[in-house]
């Protein structure tokens, strides 16, 4: 190992352990003090009822960690977005799992929250995954409700998409393990079946307080709408139970009689793992993310026994296409390549940057793993399309369109890692958020953006400065310096996988180890849905 290879391990490694700690410290929840509490009433906690629930010794690919992080702070904060989610074994079935976090504001809903049920309800539909909703909600977040209740993508968007998978045929059931209030109470009732747990579940739409209020009709919570109540009286629920533990007992009996659909059949052999170190990873990628470095020895370190079948290997250098096996599931990998190549008529090509011949390459490949039915893996370190006359004049926008097409149009499933840099068009070409990847997932040395913090601040500085010009004004060279290195700063800190992973623009940040099992669970799910599913061919359509 060389000293840069050394170098570039422990600054990875450094960056690991702030994801860890970081991490740690958002499934805390509401904290200590508020968990307490929640014990008190013999309840358990979010992430208590999910490890109870899945499969002893099983995985759980848990959905935006980091959403709603560094948000809403001037309320205190909103740890994962106040809700877990994520694809959990129960039974040996996959499942997307819906767990409403008690401990951070009574489980209301910010509107981060909104965003994260509701990617959690694509998830399930996009892969027919049965859905588990574990309610604990006090409903909207009253002093936010403009911002979460009336538009297209709010709090009422999951109730549509109830009735949704209702017509689709995927199975939901809910357990009222606590407060279940207001519009959020229509989501278990619109659930295939719903349960509740006696003396700590109540449903309804308007509590004690706000009947008083509304009609002068005088009623505690339980009486309203306390688990006999549903149970013996309405028959809003369907069981009721002593407490959460026999609630999900009765989850994983069910879950354990359900039948199996047709599968899209995608091509799976006996597993292998990569034959190279499983440390070997950290050190390849540079800790200056201005230098070159070899992806095809990234994409080794992830795929079977090593094994990478490229495709137009001396055609198109800047992009890395070809067919591997990860955990056994044969994949198509589409990669920037980050180290300078040099083309048949010896000119030399920046990494990291897709040019004509490099688009047209890998909008061939994406139509051949569409027509053998392969799912798609994305490996982004892209600064974006080739600029330029010569690129202009050699139609790179059209070129462009092509690959973009291809990416937007395709039915197999496709997986997006951001490696290191995803800047502009690059970001579309290479199968950004907007282009519908089953799952997105970004490494600890990720940056998101229209173009990176350098360049932003220097155009940035530029129309200040011409702006300030017009005015019949002049900035100092120290001025300017000073000011490139305010706007660079603050463009710089909305570049960090953190700032993404709140927003929800990726699914999460992970240890690159994580990479395999990720692709692995991932096209697990995806065998659910036929490649002609009418809610995927819905999804290409609109």
């Amino acid at each position: 190992m060389d000293l840069n290879f050394n170098k570039n391990e422990d600054a990875f490694k450094n960056l690991l352990s702030k994801l860890k700690v970081k991490s740690e410290k958002v499934k805390e929840g509401g904290g200590p003090v508020k968990i307490e509490a929640h014990h008190k009433k013999g309840k358990l906690t979010a992430r208590e009822r999910i490890a109870y629930l899945i499969d002893d010794n099983s995985d759980f690919l848990e959905i935006g960690v980091f959403a709603g992080y560094g948000m809403y702070e001037e309320y205190g904060g909103c740890p994962s977005g106040g809700v877990v989610t994520g694809i959990g074994y129960v039974k040996d079935r996959q499942c997307m799992i819906v767990a409403n976090d008690a401990t951070v504001k009574a489980g209301a809903w910010f509107p981060i929250t909104a965003k994260k049920n509701l990617r959690a309800q694509e998830i399930a539909m996009e892969n027919r995954l049965p859905v588990i909703y574990l309610v604990d909600s006090a409903g909207v977040f009253l002093p936010m409700q403009d911002e979460i209740f009336p538009d297209k993508e709010h709090f009422g968007r999951q109730f549509m998409n109830n009735a949704r998978m209702s017509s689709l045929g995927i199975i939901q059931i809910a357990a009222i393990m606590g407060n279940c209030v207001a519009g959020g109470a229509y989501l278990p009732v619109m659930a295939d079946e719903a349960m509740i747990v006696d003396k700590t579940g109540s449903i309804f739409l308007a509590g004690s307080y706000l009947v008083k209020a509304a009609i002068g009709e005088e009623v505690n919570n339980e009486t309203l709408g306390g688990a006999t109540t549903h149970c013996e009286i309405s028959g809003v629920t369907d069981n009721k139970f002593d407490s959460d533990e026999e609630c999900l007992d009765y989850i994983r009996s069910v879950m354990a009689k359900i039948g199996y659909f047709e599968k899209a059949g995608f091509n799976r052999v006996n597993p292998a793992l990569p034959d190279s170190d499983p440390g070997h990873i950290y050190g390849l990628i540079p800790e200056d993310r201005t230098k070159p470095y070899d992806m095809k020895e990234v994409i080794r370190s992830l795929v079977d026994n090593s094994v990478f079948d490229e495709y137009k290997k001396l055609y198109g250098k800047s992009l890395l296409c070809g067919y591997a096996r990860v955990d056994g599931w044969s994949i198509g990998i589409v990669a920037n390549q980050r180290k300078i190549v040099k083309t048949r008529n010896g000119e030399m090509q920046m990494g990291g940057v897709i040019y004509s011949d490099s688009a047209n390459k890998a909008a061939r490949f994406i139509m051949n793993c569409n027509q053998r039915k392969i799912p798609l893996v994305f490996l982004q370190d892209v600064s974006g399309f080739m600029v330029g006359k010569r690129a202009e004049h050699g139609g790179i926008i059209k070129d462009g369109a092509k690959m973009v097409n291809a990416v937007a149009n395709s039915v197999v499933p496709k997986f997006t890692f951001i490696i290191g840099n995803s800047y502009g068009a690059g970001n579309y070409a290479m199968c950004g958020k907007a282009y519908n990847p089953r799952l997105i997932f970004a490494w600890p040395t990720a940056q998101i953006a229209v173009m990176s913090g350098n360049a932003a601040a220097q155009t940035l500085l530029q129309i200040r400065v011409s702006s300030e010009k017009a005015k019949g004004k002049t900035i100092s060279a120290e001025d300017k310096k000073k000011l490139l290195n305010e706007i660079e700063d603050k463009y710089n800190s909305k570049l960090s996988p953190y700032y993404a992973a709140a927003r929800l623009w990726i699914d999460g940040i992970i240890d690159p180890h994580d990479t395999r099992k990720i692709i692995s669970i991932g096209i697990e799910a995806a065998d659910n849905a036929p490649i002609n599913d009418k809610y995927n061919v819905g999804m290409i359509q609109t």
